[in-house]
């Protein structure tokens, strides 16, 4: 192909509201153009990359044994009604109405379609194991969007399911799939991490997340280099960082600590390590519709170390704690008889439930707060000032894993410490069990003559979030820097003076063909362009090999190969040029 007749439109300058590189870079390279908050078109270069995405993402897919399909981007609301998601979902499925007043949503997932395909298409276990997939266009209501296409309203998604006759072969078949996700990415060219997961809004009972290591990633990922472990830090273990807990060293003292209401301020105040004081956090959890009138709602206090920070999932995770709300300066009020700063487990006014983080139930001789404003306890112990308080409101000390991991932790798995990267989140694994089957009633007759219940796993990959995670992985000062298996082109050729000198076109042509009928996805730009606008846009752009042809290289029967990766320029004879292009391109 010519770039006189493909469309290159690049720009000096990103959007004001381009906040990170693959925002930034894929606009001026002309890959996409904003159409609305969060929803794009995506231009002539940026379809490439994401053709290329596809081809790697079907090939392994079908090698998998799973088998394409195509359900609409409109589904109907009845379907959503029955799983429970149409109430469960939020704010973030889109609603319509069509002109009869029927209900529909613009699907995020499918979960509900393929289960109903599934009840009608699935009959018996000899027509399982099965995966179906397709990749279909989502939408997501987006309170803010962000962040380009990591962060879209509208996008594209590689979404499969599994069926199976029991838990065990769904489990092999989530093996399956985790592996031909592995090879996707490798594929690629991408440095990634499998990680262990939450299952969020999709359900289920495991799960696991493929991220693309990125400074600018928004998730965080705790893993272990001696050992492997990774688990993305709403997920990871946060095993007790005391042994035991220690005899009593101090009394008990009521500390008058006026202005410090949060514990950095109360340790400095004290001359203490922000690790030697305990924080308190009050969530409440209100009644469900059907309770009776003026039902209050279960307040509950969790005790964290003052220098970590609570993990809001295992949090919700506790018994009885789906979908809490922190607890309102009322409510405070009303349990503790002081305002927030100074809440502690010590001498509380009503019964409420506490929960200590594993650490925290192990710790002796810590300051937390007197519910005294302006005041807090010091030499707090747990059997001696703790314990007893509790017992007279008959209230139990509950131990949990309540906060986040943090670099230098010791790994779960005891085989060393945690380190915390960065990560975009690309892909994502789950076994779902029974859970849709069961609710929208997808069974199947077993070889022993009864009705079962399908087990489903589902395993999605975004198709358009991999170009924005593999630029921000993959890019420089100058631009984009792409993998080859997913680069919109895999060389340029730029002559300098195409129009001008029937040598240079001469020896361009010559190259270009030679490389197109070896199979390489080529482009040769015959832009009456300056050599430095055709260098900075292909630069830009982010090609991995630049083949450069000029009048006086070509006096010396040499050309110039320049590797995008590190800019490295390399002379190479005219002749054979061809082959050492490929040589390259295999090398890279």
């Amino acid at each position: 192909m010519k770039a006189s007749r493909f469309h290159i439109a690049t720009l000096k300058e990103a959007p004001a509201d381009a906040e990170i590189a693959s925002h930034r870079l894929m606009t001026r390279a002309g890959m996409i153009r904003k159409l609305a908050g969060g929803i794009y078109n995506y231009m002539p270069m940026g379809l490439r990359v994401i053709r290329r995405i596809e081809a790697i993402i079907r090939d392994e897919m079908n090698r998998a044994g799973a088998i394409e399909l195509l359900m609409p981007v409109v589904q109907p609301a009845e379907l959503w009604m029955e799983s429970g998601r149409w109430e469960q979902y939020g704010p973030e499925l889109l609603r319509v109405k069509d002109r009869h007043q029927r209900d529909f949503i613009i699907q995020p997932t499918s979960e509900e379609v393929i289960t109903d395909i599934a009840r009608h298409e699935i009959r018996s276990y000899r027509q399982m194991p099965k995966n179906f997939y397709h990749i279909q266009t989502k939408f997501r209501d987006e309170r803010r969007p962000r962040f380009g296409v990591m962060r879209g309203r509208e996008f594209t998604m590689k979404d499969a399911y599994s069926f199976d006759r029991s838990r065990e072969a769904a489990l092999a078949s989530y093996q399956v799939m985790f592996d031909a996700y592995t090879r996707v990415f490798e594929r690629m060219g991408l440095t990634f991490r499998a990680v262990a997961a939450d299952t969020g809004a999709i359900g289920g009972s495991a799960s696991h997340e493929f991220q693309v290591i990125a400074d600018t990633g928004e998730d965080a990922i705790a893993w272990c280099p001696e050992s492997g472990y990774a688990a993305n830090v709403e997920l990871a273990e946060a095993v007790p960082l005391l042994a035991e807990r220690a005899a009593p060293t101090l009394t008990l003292a009521c500390t008058p600590t006026p202005g410090a209401a949060r514990c950095e301020e109360v340790a400095a105040l004290l001359g203490l390590p922000l690790s030697r004081t305990v924080k308190s956090l009050v969530l409440a959890v209100d009644p469900p519709a059907d309770a009776a009138s003026g039902t209050p709602a279960q307040v509950c206090l969790l005790l964290l170390r003052g220098d970590h920070e609570l993990n809001e999932i295992k949090a919700g995770k506790l018994a009885g704690m789906k979908g809490f709300r922190f607890a309102t300066e009322a409510e405070i009020l009303a349990h503790f008889g002081c305002p927030p700063g100074y809440l502690g487990p010590i001498g509380t006014l009503r019964p409420l439930r506490v929960v200590a983080d594993r650490t925290v139930a192990l710790m002796s001789d810590f300051v937390c707060g007197a519910n005294q404003e302006g005041h807090h306890f010091t030499g707090v112990n747990w059997e001696r000032d703790v314990l007893p308080g509790l017992a007279t409101h008959g209230v139990q000390l509950e131990v949990a894993d309540l906060r986040n991991v943090v670099e230098g932790d010791p790994s779960p798995d005891g085989a060393g410490r945690l380190a915390i990267q960065r990560g975009i989140e690309v892909g994502h694994v789950f076994y779902l069990g029974t859970k849709y089957s069961e609710a929208l009633n997808a069974s199947f007759i077993d070889d022993d003559g009864r009705s079962k219940l399908i087990e489903m796993g589902c395993y999605g990959i975004g198709v358009t979030r991999l170009l924005g995670a593999a630029i921000e992985q993959n890019h420089d000062e100058r631009g984009i820097v792409w993998p080859r298996p997913i680069a919109p082109f895999e060389v340029v050729v730029v002559p300098l003076g195409y129009g001008k000198s029937s040598a240079v076109r001469e020896a361009a042509d010559s190259v270009y063909a030679a490389l197109h009928e070896a199979g390489v996805d080529v482009l040769l730009d015959d832009r009456d362009e300056r050599p430095g606008v055709m260098f900075a846009d292909w630069e830009l752009i982010g090609v991995p090999l630049r083949v450069t042809i000029g009048e006086r290289s070509l006096k010396e029967g040499r050309i110039e190969l320049v590797t995008r990766r590190g800019l490295v320029t390399d002379a190479i004879a005219l002749a054979g040029a061809a082959e050492a292009v490929r040589e390259r391109l295999a090398a890279l």
